[in-house]
């Protein structure tokens, strides 16, 4: 029996995103050992029956955390920001899951393997934003003199979610922790701590962002036990471009050692003429090849 899982979500609108990063999993012949489980925020039927045929797992998204309907406001996509802190309720039957947001795909099983192995004794299996290349990891509107303003991601959502002022001032320039890509075992006591810091910046927050908050505090404040993973195992893309390997016909780190990229992630959007290639799988923009040529791709897997 399978023990490892591979879980995502998505609704109608991204559902051949979901499908790509389905397949881009299941052309590795090591995917066999795992499950693919997937949560339903909003697919049609027909998507449901097409996904049965690759997925070992379909199940409906809940709101786990009880939120306001002025917040949800017909976005059932929003769940996603809450059942990923509560995966082992929805597939009790693994040791331990590896989640992927539906707007990455695997480009090298080697990131898969780490996070697998990321997770053991109950740790946090995550990548921080930041790493060669990252020109700037904080934003800062100069007000006078020596006098600025600091705009921290963390810090902003901390303050909209009331977080205690000295917590949100630690939050503030800890680098930031991305939750499209983490793993984690089922009696990882991490569960408890993540739920726990949910409950509150959803109470006063927005939805979207929410999780990802709470996973900040669970590491910067509660200082669960984690395994930092290298960035090419969970690479935003729309923070730092890769490059193309030419003659491997892969995505590469754009500095040396060009290691392969491991999890493309389109968080935020790639995008061209106000046109997002997630929704858009006719959108290219130029990137640097290793032979510092300018090629015109998608990054989207199989295009």
């Amino acid at each position: 029996m399978k023990n490892k899982a591979i879980v995502s979500l998505a609704d109608s609108n991204y559902f051949e995103l979901l499908n790509e990063l389905i397949d881009s999993i299941k052309r590795f012949d090591q995917s066999k050992n795992i499950s693919i489980c997937i949560l339903d925020s909003g697919l049609t039927e027909e998507q449901k029956k097409q996904l049965s045929t690759k997925v070992d797992d379909i199940k409906k998204a809940e709101w786990d955390i009880e939120v306001p309907d002025h917040k949800v406001k017909g976005k059932e996509w929003l769940k996603s920001q809450v059942s990923r802190a509560f995966l082992p309720k929805y597939f009790p039957n693994y040791e331990k899951y590896l989640w992927i947001d539906c707007d990455a795909w695997v480009n090298d099983w080697s990131s898969v393997d780490l996070y697998f192995k990321a997770c053991d004794d109950g740790k946090l299996g995550i990548t921080q934003t930041m790493g060669p290349g990252y020109r700037v990891i904080s934003k800062v509107k100069w007000i006078f003199g020596k006098l600025a303003i600091v705009k921290s991601q963390n810090f902003k959502h901390a303050i909209a979610s009331k977080i205690d002022i000295h917590k949100a001032r630690k939050l503030a320039f800890s680098p930031h922790i991305n939750i499209g890509t983490f793993s984690l075992e089922k009696n990882s006591d991490c569960w408890k701590i993540w739920q726990k810091n949910l409950i509150k910046t959803l109470s006063s927050g927005n939805i979207f962002g929410s999780e990802g908050l709470a996973i900040n505090i669970s590491v910067y404040i509660d200082e669960v036990n984690t395994e930092f993973l290298p960035l090419n195992c969970n690479w935003i893309a729309s923070n730092l471009l890769p490059k193309y390997d030419e003659q491997e016909q892969t995505f590469v780190e754009p500095f040396l050692p060009n290691n392969k990229i491991g999890i493309m992630h389109l968080a935020a959007g790639l995008w061209k003429n106000n046109k997002d290639m997630r929704l858009d799988k006719n959108v290219k923009i130029d990137i640097r090849t290793l032979e510092n040529k300018l090629v015109n791709k998608s990054l989207r897997f199989g295009h």
